[in-house]
């Protein structure tokens, strides 16, 4: 069960709202979804819920479910559009879709929907899967796999206790059982110390470069880093594989409509007539486009002079 907890939930999503903006009934929007062919997947009260509001959901509230498995993630959906259109029903019952209030909020979401509709059509239908596979095969091929190590420590707070432990390891001593019994490490202590594979800049620097440095199965003298002293063991090394496209497509996808995003967002502000009316805001706004412009142009100035100067030589 969906729980909904906020006002917005409470309104239908952004292509029911529009209906609503216009004069349509709940009634008339469901039968009228029912006439246009669209797959009916559920119905409340005699409403029809569809594949496509199943569609509109997803973008509403779809990054709120997490990494569901598909099947679970279309339930939810399909709750959550039941519960609105029970919520809508008994709004209706109350005759709450009407007032100065209520259309203040059609408005609003109106707004939103057309937003919506704009990015789609704009933004994310312009970036495709194949303008993400060239730039993927234009990032990928320069780039080399990362050597990464497998490891395990011991933890311990004074470099004597690591000269003992290292003594204890180099006679024969079981690493396991040592780091077992006297770790300061939590998360890996009970499980002999393995760190697992990790690959430069994941470590903190003097940790790092005791481990890399070490062959398979060498064991490190004592090594001094801000949480203590460790003696490490290298169990394993390997290249890192390379990504490939499907584990980072959406990824790149996301990376590249929000960029297109804000190109065109930018695009259309400064055609827009935008203006502060509030004293607090505009005073914030005002000091950042100040900022903003001596930033501006101290780098302008910046270049110059290293244009001059490349010039004189």
């Amino acid at each position: 069960m969906i729980v909904i907890h906020n006002a917005r939930n409470l309104i239908a999503v952004s292509a029911l709202a529009l209906a609503l903006a216009s004069g349509w009934s709940l009634t008339a929007a469901a039968q009228d979804k029912a006439a246009t062919g669209e797959k009916v997947i559920a119905k409340v009260n005699g409403k029809s819920l569809t594949d496509a509001d199943v569609g509109r959901a997803e973008s509403e509230i779809g990054n709120d479910l997490g990494n569901l498995p598909d099947g679970q993630k279309r339930r939810a959906l399909i709750e959550f559009l039941i519960e609105n259109q029970i919520f809508a029903d008994a709004a209706e019952e109350q005759k709450l879709g009407a007032g100065v209030n209520f259309e203040e909020r059609m408005q609003y979401y109106r707004r939103r929907a057309l937003r919506d509709a704009y990015f789609e059509k704009n933004i994310r239908d312009q970036v495709s899967d194949g303008a993400a596979r060239t730039f993927f095969e234009d990032q990928i091929k320069g780039l080399k796999p990362d050597e990464e190590v497998q490891a395990r420590h011991i933890l311990v707070d004074t470099e004597q206790k690591a000269k003992d432990i290292a003594e204890k390891l180099k006679a024969g001593g079981d690493f396991l059982a040592l780091a077992k019994e006297n770790s300061k490490d939590p998360g890996s202590k009970d499980d002999g110390g393995m760190l697992g594979y990790f690959s430069r800049g994941q470590m903190v620097p003097q940790f790092e470069d005791a481990a890399f440095a070490l062959k398979k199965g060498d064991i490190s003298k004592p090594v001094q880093s801000q949480f203590g002293w460790h003696v490490i063991k290298l169990e394993d090394r390997r290249e890192k594989k390379l990504p490939t496209f499907d584990e980072v497509k959406d990824r790149i996808l996301a990376s590249m409509i929000y960029r297109k995003a804000q190109t065109v967002a930018g695009d259309l502000r400064a055609k827009a007539k935008v203006e502060y009316l509030d004293p607090e805001i505009k005073k914030q706004v005002e000091e950042q486009e100040k900022q903003a412009d001596a930033q501006k142009k101290a780098l302008e100035e910046q270049i110059k002079k290293q244009i001059e100067t490349q010039e004189a030589a």
